[in-house]
C-alpha cells in the first residue's frame, strides 16, 4: 500500500519530538500543492500524510517540518526555522520520512 509517513526524532534530548507542525506538498511544474498539515504525536510520529483518493503517487514531494517554533517552545536558540526535505516517489511502495533533529542540524534517510 502506497503511504509517506515520518517520524522525528529530537537527538539533542534523547526523546520524540512531540508537537511538531508537519505539511506535505507535491511538485506540479514549479508550484507546490500542499495535500496534507498535521503535527507529530507523543511519539513523534505522523500517520499516512498521502491523500487516499490520490490515484498516482508518483512524483516529487515536500515534507516541511515548523522546527523553529519546536525549538522556542522549549526557549532554545535553533539554527533552522524550517527543514524542508524533497524527496521523489518513483513506485507504489510506503514511503517513511524520517528526521532526526537537534538545534545547529539534522538529518534523513529513506526508512522502513
Amino acid at each position: 500500500m502506497t503511504g509517506i509517513t515520518t517520524h522525528v526524532l529530537d537527538t539533542a534530548r534523547g526523546r520524540p519530538a512531540a508537537g511538531i507542525a508537519v505539511s506535505l506538498a507535491r511538485r506540479a511544474g514549479d508550484a507546490w500543492t500542499e495535500l496534507a498539515a498535521t503535527r507529530t504525536d507523543a511519539a513523534g510520529r505522523v500517520a499516512n500524510l498521502l491523500p487516499t483518493d490520490l490515484e498516482n503517487p508518483i512524483g516529487t514531494y515536500r515534507l516541511r517540518f515548523d522546527t523553529g517554533a519546536y525549538f522556542k517552545a522549549q526557549g532554545v536558540p535553533s539554527l533552522h526555522p524550517l527543514i524542508e526535505i524533497v524527496f521523489e516517489v518513483r513506485d507504489a511502495e510506503h514511503y517513511h520520512v524520517p528526521l532526526l533533529v537537534s538545534p545547529f542540524g539534522y538529518t534523513t534517510y529513506r526508512g522502513s
